[in-house]
């Protein structure tokens, strides 16, 4: 029996982080999506230099590759006209912490 988790992620290319904001920068949500990954991409750099890991530069890159992935079926989805007007805030439904 092997102690080896099923599946290891793979981390991304060394030239992940760069290629990301060149696709970041391009999209036409630049404006939202640049400064938040910058900021992301900072808090990362930070905790792998008190960590001496690279695992949440890693993280970073995947969860923006992620939501890159994702904006065109967000998209599909706003612009089908679904009226979203008879949802309930998810704060309502949990209160205050």
């Amino acid at each position: 029996m092997s102690a080896q988790p099923e599946e290891v992620p793979v981390p991304p290319a060394p030239a992940a982080a760069a290629e990301l904001m060149a696709q970041l920068r391009a999209d036409r949500r630049a404006g939202s999506w640049v400064p938040a990954f910058e900021r992301d991409w900072s808090k990362a750099l930070e905790d792998a230099r008190h960590t001496f890991s690279l695992t949440p530069l890693h993280d970073v890159v995947r969860t923006w590759q992620l939501r890159v992935a994702a904006a065109p079926a967000v998209d599909a989805y706003m612009d089908s006209g679904r009226d979203e007007s008879g949802f309930v805030d998810l704060a309502d439904v949990l209160g205050a912490r």
